[in-house]
């Protein structure tokens, strides 16, 4: 059976015992699978059950359902995640936004300004149309993607982790949440989107790359998957240095498709990895929505098959996300084995800002879950149910937080672009001839023709 409690158990795989060889024990002898005979032909049906279910604590009012449940975390650790929740998300719009703007048009904190100089809810249908047509070109930055939607799952995780964890991601893996609650600086985040002189990356990377050796965070990659199979030789790396430490690894259901993640369970389960799998299913990969991407029941529902202990929970729902990845964390570390967590939440803004999802979805599905199940909402109910938050609190928060991010994103306007020597170093301890030779190449044709580019934007 499923087991949808998390303070009972995950659903424990079945392990494999060595058998007893006999002649006369008619008992299946092969290696490969612990199983009975049968003497009917029968294949096994995919809807062999009928779902795995959704673990959740809070209801879409903000009610803790079953008491036994409630984390009861304090309220100092709630208000934190609630503000660091509208902080990322009043980020991510004015990025989102400022992305949009060619040079000289107009634009707002909280929507879209059109050529006309009317302005636009960001998320309404017109909007939308807008967006996909007349304003294409980057504007302030070159690309950029929202969490929106998404920002329980993304930041409660942080939580049950300590600063030694190990974080990995891929561009999807929305690391940012998990940065913005261990206080990564406005300016940081900022940085990196403009790839000035304190970008950590140094300007090497797409906006929304971010990553932090200080804190643990390998810096986020865009291939699909591909961080998968490292996360797990991390996690064993850490397993034979007897760390006491885990990884984490976060990647969205489109990802699962690709092989990278069958070799990344595979090995997981087989090496008995101290590793959190942790999938946000947000309903599209892209374009490409969950039933034209499996006929399955999901991501969770392939744990068992590889022998890795699963479970499926409401991304929505903070102290779902919490219990669940506290408690794989701490039987990872004490049982040296590997967990799958599938958080099922949606994404309600663009993939990012290449995409119109206006093309594969209707607005009124965006404005449902927006309106409906969002778990920023989820968690202000809980706050106000206990006393914690009111409305003029939510105002001004809203008021500040919006003036921290103008002032860290106008900061970030005005730095240099990193010195263009920098885009071959810190790959190669020694730097070979053939790289040496480009990095020539590039500094005799910036000599020659360097009034053809804007060379005073960049640190010399």
């Amino acid at each position: 059976m499923w087991v949808i409690g998390v303070r009972s158990t995950f659903q424990q795989p079945r392990r494999l015992q060595q058998q007893h060889f006999s002649s006369l024990d008619d008992k299946p002898q092969f290696p490969g699978a612990s199983a009975e005979f049968i003497d009917k032909l029968e294949f096994i049906q995919p809807n062999v059950i009928s779902g795995i279910p959704i673990y959740r604590v809070m209801d879409r009012q903000g009610q803790i359902i079953n008491p036994s449940e409630d984390p009861h975390l304090p309220q100092e650790k709630v208000l934190k995640f609630y503000k660091s929740m509208t902080l990322l998300n009043t980020m991510d719009r004015i990025l989102y936004e400022s992305q949009r703007q060619k040079s000289g048009k107009k634009w707002s904190a909280a929507g879209v300004v059109s050529p006309q100089c009317h302005w636009i809810p960001i998320f309404s249908e017109k909007s939308i149309l807008l967006l996909s047509g007349t304003i294409r070109n980057p504007g302030f930055l070159s690309f950029c993607f929202t969490v929106l939607g998404k920002l329980a799952f993304i930041l409660c995780r942080c939580l049950t982790f300590k600063h030694d964890g190990c974080h990995r991601s891929r561009l999807h893996g929305y690391v940012q949440g998990v940065l913005m609650y261990r206080d990564y600086p406005l300016e940081q985040f900022m940085a990196q989107c403009y790839s000035n002189v304190n970008d950590l990356g140094k300007g090497r990377q797409m906006p929304v790359h971010y990553g932090c050796r200080e804190r643990h965070f390998v810096t986020i990659s865009s291939p699909l998957a591909t961080q998968i199979p490292q996360a797990v030789g991390a996690a064993y790396a850490a397993k034979r240095a007897n760390a006491n430490r885990i990884v984490i690894c976060y990647f969205g259901e489109g990802a699962a498709s690709e092989g990278d993640a069958h070799a990344g369970f595979n090995f997981a389960a087989t090496l008995e990895c101290p590793i959190i799998f942790f999938c946000r299913n947000n309903g599209y990969a892209i374009s490409t929505p969950t039933s034209e991407q499996y006929r399955g029941d999901g991501i969770a529902a392939r744990g068992p098959g590889y022998g890795i202990l699963s479970i499926r929970v409401d991304g929505n729902d903070v102290f779902a996300v919490y219990n669940a990845t506290k408690e794989a964390r701490r039987r990872a570390v004490a049982e040296n084995q590997p967990f799958l967590i599938e958080a099922m939440t949606y994404r309600i803004g663009h993939h990012s800002t290449s995409d119109d999802s206006s093309a594969y979805r209707s607005v009124d599905e965006v404005n449902y879950w927006d309106k409906q199940d969002h778990p920023i909402s989820r968690l202000r109910h809980y706050m106000q149910s206990h006393g914690w938050w009111d409305d003029e609190q939510e105002k001004a928060w809203r008021k500040q937080s919006r003036k921290k991010v103008m002032e860290a994103f106008e900061q970030a306007e005005r730095k240099l672009k990193p010195n263009p020597k920098l885009l071959f170093s810190d790959v190669y301890q020694e730097m070979p001839a053939q790289l040496r030779k480009q990095q020539e190449s590039l500094a005799r044709h910036l000599q020659t023709y360097g009034e053809h580019y804007p060379l005073d934007h960049f640190e010399q």
